[in-house]
């Protein structure tokens, strides 16, 4: 099965981001791939559903099984392949911008070509969203189409990590789980220990596990959660003093509060709320 759809390259749109191919090949076995340096002019994404292919780099085959992916930047051999034994279900896009040769090279997705997808669902799903709205409007609602690619970008640029010809990174699912009950309770003392035993892991490989998952530590995921519910409180509760808030958001120094928020937000708890007040 192939499902694919091709849309029109268009320069002038300096800021956005937008395919110039979105695709799903299914149960395809003679699916291949080859194409020389200098022939394509956009990026690429490919990430594997299930079944099996093959990705060549410098004449060497490396085997991609389900959560493998690849990138290719514009002008990049392109060479790969589906299993005839076991086809591989592939999703894929082309895209193209001004702002992707730096924003990709600045995250360090040049260096690396093969990628292992941690949160592969949501990868597909955000796909899926992108090539339906390319199937139903075509390059009629540009904004949105830019906007599903963008999304797309950033679901793989998240959660897609290196994988070396010599081991494939583990994908684990144990962090994610915990982070809605970890935002919950964000602003009680925090206790690493606990945290890693529900994970049932050592707290060194809770806190490997945590960043791998997250782009961030554990206490950097707290100290979000506790400035964005902080936030909150000095909007919607004004009878409440600056002090209090520090004290309910799990700071008891007022002045740590204030620098942790400062450097976070570029201004004071007081001038946050003194800011937004007057705007609502």
């Amino acid at each position: 099965m192939i499902r694919q759809y091709l849309l029109p390259t268009l320069n002038e749109d300096e800021y956005m981001i937008l395919p110039e191919s979105i695709g799903w090949y299914f149960n395809e076995p003679d699916h291949q791939v080859d194409r020389e340096v200098g022939t394509l002019n956009n990026f690429s994404i490919h990430f594997i559903v299930s079944g099996t292919g093959f990705l060549e780099i410098d004449g060497k085959p490396f085997t991609l099984k389900r959560g493998d992916a690849f990138l290719y930047f514009p002008m990049q051999e392109q060479r790969y392949y589906s299993s005839k034994d076991d086809p591989w279900n592939i999703r894929w896009v082309h895209f193209y911008g001004n702002v992707l040769h730096p924003f990709l090279t600045e995250k360090g997705f040049h260096h690396d070509r093969l990628w292992t997808v941690q949160q592969l669902q949501r990868l597909e799903e955000t796909h899926e969203q992108l090539l339906l709205e390319a199937e139903k409007n075509s390059f009629l609602h540009l904004s949105r189409l830019s906007t599903l690619t963008y999304t797309f970008l950033i679901e793989f640029v998240t959660n897609a990590v290196p994988r070396t010809a010599q081991r494939r990174q583990e994908i684990d699912n144990r962090i994610q789980p915990l982070l809605p009950l970890m935002q919950q309770k964000a602003c009680d003392p925090f206790d690493l220990e606990y945290w890693a035993e529900q994970a049932g892991v050592s707290t060194y490989y809770f806190c490997r596990l945590f960043k791998r998952a997250t782009q961030m530590t554990p206490m950097e995921f707290i100290t979000l959660c506790r400035l964005q519910q902080s936030k909150q409180w000095l909007l919607e509760n004004k009878e409440m003093t600056v002090k209090e808030i520090a004290m309910k958001a799990g700071y008891p120094s007022i002045s740590y509060f204030n620098k942790r928020f400062l450097e976070q937000e570029g201004k004071t708890p007081t001038e946050y709320r003194q800011l937004f007040l007057q705007k609502l």
